[in-house]
């Protein structure tokens, strides 16, 4: 995706959704696409999934124009949506894998013989003869990667593949996830989640009003952030931390304090300038529970620090 803008007519006149956005996945990663609701993540997702032409700029799946050949971009391309939609519910999870290989042009054989492989590769081999309306909702988000995989794409699109599962249906998938991108697969992959995007991104793209904020590695991200790393300590909640005296601390980039079972966690980010650590250690003063420590940034924090900057 290079130079891409996508702008909307309104009744209020014209609306950029996406503005100048340049995107890459190389085989074998997982670019991880990050922005507030109505950043413009699901206009670049539908653009990326040909579903939606760009304005201007360019749009290529393994090395396929997407604007000036859809379809034949569309081979290289595996679409995950999720959800309880998209499936025939009292065919079984074979029946429903084979018959959209068909409709992805596969041939009949070929769609039989890749339906058991990408069954197999996500876990269902053993439910293959299941209705889908007796699977679970983690395995109905595991039949549609595997819908999606039938085809051998070169770059799979994940549109909030874990939203709805419980822990441990969510681990799992991430753990087939990372498998794919193991087996050479391209993956862009949007989330709400922090924790899912930081275990699984190699590369993490920041968008807001359309506009790229942010790209890179989170070591990268956090210092477009302005964040070097945070102090963390803990009193009881009874002892009000000390925040306008950490505020005014040279380097630090924001304050942040939560309460759970009685206890305040106070995180400082700090900005890296010379002797911030050690004057923030000194404010933290006695009576800490646990702490002061230095420790990296989450991307949580640092995705916060890039969409609500607070001036040092």
């Amino acid at each position: 995706m290079d130079d891409v803008l996508r702008s909307f007519e309104t009744a209020g006149g014209e609306r950029t959704a996406v503005a100048h956005l340049s995107l890459h996945v190389d085989p074998g990663e997982i670019l991880c696409l990050l922005g507030p609701n109505g950043a413009g993540k699901t206009t670049t997702v539908r653009m990326a999934s040909t579903l939606l032409r760009p304005t201007s700029g360019r749009v290529t799946i393994a090395g396929v124009d997407a604007v000036r050949d859809p379809r034949g971009a569309r081979r290289g391309l595996g679409l995950v949506l999720g959800g309880d939609r998209g499936f025939y519910m009292r065919a079984s999870a074979r029946e429903n894998v084979r018959f959209f290989g068909v409709l992805q042009g596969l041939t009949s054989r070929e769609a039989r013989r890749r339906t058991e492989i990408v069954l197999e590769q996500v876990g269902l081999a053993d439910r293959a003869s299941d209705p889908v309306e007796a699977l679970s909702r983690g395995m109905r988000q595991r039949l549609h990667i595997a819908r999606a995989l039938t085809s051998s794409p070169r770059l799979l699109l994940l549109d909030e593949p874990s939203t709805g599962l419980d822990p441990q249906t969510a681990r799992d998938l991430r753990s087939l996830v990372r498998g794919l991108v193991d087996d050479g697969a391209a993956i862009l992959l949007t989330t709400h989640d922090m924790r899912e995007a930081e275990q699984l991104a190699d590369r993490v793209a920041v968008i807001d009003h359309g506009r790229m904020v942010a790209h890179g590695g989170v070591p990268e991200i956090a210092r477009s952030a302005g964040v070097t790393s945070v102090v963390s300590w803990q009193v009881p909640a009874d002892s009000a931390p000390p925040t306008g005296a950490l505020e005014s601390i040279p380097g630090v980039r924001a304050v942040v304090t939560s309460e759970r079972n009685g206890i305040t966690t106070v995180d400082v980010l700090l900005s890296g300038a010379p002797g911030s650590v050690a004057l923030v250690r000194a404010a933290a003063g006695p009576g800490t529970l646990a702490g002061p420590a230095e420790r990296p940034a989450t991307l949580e924090e640092v995705y916060l620090a890039l969409l609500e900057p607070v001036a040092a």
